[in-house]
């Protein structure tokens, strides 16, 4: 009989306490207790359980599902203890002791700083730096190490049509080798680095030969279910990530089941051999390449997850270049994503996930970036970049990425945020756009060095239907934004020295349809080439139109609700498909548009030599629809050994310089492209 009943728990608890939940200390110290007497589904019941002491006992290991979800300081000094991995199960650690067991090593401190991600104190000294190396450096040093032995001596041994068994024979000597040959640090720590090694080598067989393997390594992911907000940086955030492996034999195909309304009318079907896939990626003008296939979003951190929605990206400024002035000299590598429960910040060059933030019970539809001037210690003011995120829960929650934190939210509407973006003149300034048909700017504030902080809400424009897309106009960021709808393209004054808080909109923009112009369309694209032409999306099948702002809509007009054709100034060849919400966006200093479709493609356009006429008081529009520059297909990955069927291209975004393009689809993959 077990030595641990629920009256024992009660007693032990400090205070004591009446209910097992409500017990937040708990002192099981110098009961003899051994590892069979800690029952699981007693345990289970400790949901808030902050501090635990186990110490002068005889447990030799932990049980591997304790379920302590909001464990923060752990004493388990003067035990029996042999391993400690099964400490990654209480992933809110913050301080935790086990000096005087005879059986753990220098080796087992670095696994539990590898396995913990919030570790701060270990045996009474802070790690935070050292456990920052293990975890970044030390893996990816490793990670180098081991893909460059597979490259070296194993990549060729595998046929190109492999059976099971020539596939188990090589992992089978791939994972012998790579333990005994790759070296890296002091050899007091060559169990560490062999237990890492192996780590590293069975995740990048599993996914870079699609096959799972079966093996008693532990699990590198984590789960926060039981909080609703958590951050994760760095190692974390690199385990959540699966980094796909792909057969550059461009061309290809994944994804489980997606939105059950698509009905492709693109014609031709989409089987190729991988001869035509190869001879066709020749013949193009590769401008791209691809360059990582991350997982970074998953739900649960499942690397089976293949349903979760990526919807928006956006790079992050860099804070001494001068960013609103010269948006080439603003370019940086990092991108930050959303989807799902959690929002990345990702080094495009390397793939690897920086950050990670994620809030249990919301699904992130937009992210956004600005630059806050801030005052620090000494009444020193410093620039800091500030990541605003919104989504189904209809709140925005504001994100000082340096500093790891979340420092506050909005409540901004009371359904779910499509959309945000900050006015490029008033950094402050913040614009959400809801299914609640509303579009509301706030002033988010500048919080102090306490991150206190006020928003307020300046105004509301009211839109007849659901606002998609936002955009202010280049030229009058401070007067005129645009928004896509679902029920057309509208125009509203934003001037806050007008008198009325809330506002209808003051024009709405007529299209082409077959042989008439119609108002009402989806609108699920828009964003501006230049200072005057608009480049807008509709559901129509095929149906991207650049057109001009200053042409179509006279800003000395009366205010009043008007209805106007927009000047449309040239038609996009694009995808028949009817698929919506497979947005567009433009590069403005390199006269880009990208646009994604629903077979995994990312259709580009190079407009420079179209834009000058254009710019002309009366220049003509092109007759003739604009192909696309190139169409960069989606390459052939394997996941799980299988080629999956369906890819959507929700979004793609390049950095203002053009120098990556990243591409968030349908099934949970983030992918990025170097331009060569």
């Amino acid at each position: 009989m077990s030595k641990i009943t629920t009256e024992l728990l009660l007693e032990r608890a400090v205070p004591r306490s009446t209910r097992l939940r409500k017990i937040e200390t708990l002192n099981l110290s110098k009961l003899q207790l051994k590892t069979g007497d800690l029952d699981p589904r007693l345990f289970s019941r400790l949901r808030h359980l902050q501090k635990l002491d186990l110490s002068d006992n005889l447990l030799d290991k932990f049980p591997n599902s304790l379920t302590l979800p909001d464990l923060r300081v752990l004493n388990c000094n003067n035990n029996k203890l042999e391993d400690v991995t099964a400490l990654k199960q209480f992933p809110l650690l913050e301080e935790l002791t086990y000096e005087n067991n005879v059986y753990l090593t220098l080796n087992d401190d670095y696994k539990v700083m590898f396995l913990l991600e919030n570790l701060r104190l270990l045996n009474g000294k802070d790690i935070t730096k050292l456990a920052n190396h293990v975890r970044r450096v030390n893996s990816r040093k490793l990670t180098s190490k081991v893909t460059a032995h597979w490259e070296k001596f194993f990549r060729d041994q595998l046929p190109e049509k492999h059976t099971a068994e020539q596939v188990k024979s090589i992992k089978k000597k791939f994972l012998k080798s790579v333990q005994t040959n790759v070296v890296y640090g002091p050899s007091s720590l060559s169990e560490f680095t062999r237990w890492r090694v192996k780590m590293i080598a069975e995740e990048f067989l599993s996914y870079s030969l699609g096959l799972e393997l079966n093996s008693d390594t532990e699990p590198e992911e984590k789960m926060d279910e039981n909080e609703e907000e958590s951050t994760e940086s760095p190692r974390e955030a690199a385990e959540d990530v699966a980094q796909v492996v792909y057969i550059y034999n461009p061309l290809v195909t994944v994804t489980p089941s997606k939105r059950k309304r698509n009905h492709s009318k693109s014609g031709a079907g989409n089987k190729r051999s991988k001869s035509q896939a190869n001879t066709e990626e020749e013949a193009e003008d590769v401008s791209a390449e691809p360059l990582h296939f991350l997982q970074c979003h998953s739900k649960g951190n499942s690397h089976e997850d293949f349903k979760t929605q990526l919807w928006s990206c956006v790079f992050e400024p860099v804070l001494d270049s001068g960013a609103r002035k010269d948006p080439i000299v603003s370019s940086s590598k990092t991108v930050a994503t959303c989807g799902g429960e959690s929002v990345c910040l990702i080094d495009c060059e390397t793939g690897t996930v920086l950050k990670k933030y994620k809030v249990a019970t919301e699904e992130f539809f937009s992210v956004a970036w600005t630059t806050l001037t801030m005052v620090i210690s000494d009444s020193r003011k410093k620039a800091h970049n500030i990541l605003a995120a919104a989504g189904r829960r209809g709140i925005v929650k504001l994100i000082h990425v340096a500093a790891d934190f979340c420092y506050g939210e909005i409540k901004a509407h009371k359904k779910p945020i499509a959309t945000v973006c900050f006015s490029p003149t008033q950094e402050t300034h913040l614009f959400t756009a809801s299914y609640d048909k509303r579009i509301a700017l706030w002033d988010i504030g500048i919080p102090d060095c306490d991150y206190n902080f006020k928003a307020s809400q300046l105004l509301v424009l009211e839109a007849v239907s659901i606002p998609l897309r936002i955009a202010l106009v280049p030229t009058c960021p401070e007067q005129y934004l645009l928004a896509g709808c679902e029920g057309g393209c509208f125009a509203w004054n934003i001037k806050l020295d007008k008198g009325q808080k809330s506002r209808t909109f003051e024009a709405i923009f007529q299209f082409p349809d077959d042989e008439s112009l119609t108002t009402s369309h989806r609108v699920d694209g828009l964003a501006f080439l230049n200072d005057d032409v608009v480049v807008s999306k509709s559901s129509k099948p095929g149906c991207i139109y650049l057109w001009s702002w200053s042409r179509s809509f006279d800003t000395k007009g009366k205010g009043c609700q008007q209805t106007v054709s927009a000047v449309i100034l040239a038609e996009l060849e694009w995808s028949t498909t009817d698929m919506s919400y497979l947005t567009l966006s433009t590069c403005p200093a390199k006269e880009y548009v990208f646009c994604g479709d629903e077979k995994g493609s990312v259709w580009m356009y190079n407009l420079s030599n179209y834009t000058t006429a254009w710019s002309s008081p009366k220049g003509k529009r092109s007759e003739r629809r604009i192909s696309p520059t190139q169409i960069l297909k989606w390459p052939e990955l394997r996941l799980n050994g299988e080629q999956l069927p369906e890819i959507l291209v929700n979004n793609v975004v390049s950095d203002p310089a053009f120098s990556y393009l990243v591409v968030l689809t349908s099934v949970n993959i983030t992918a990025i492209w170097k331009k060569s």
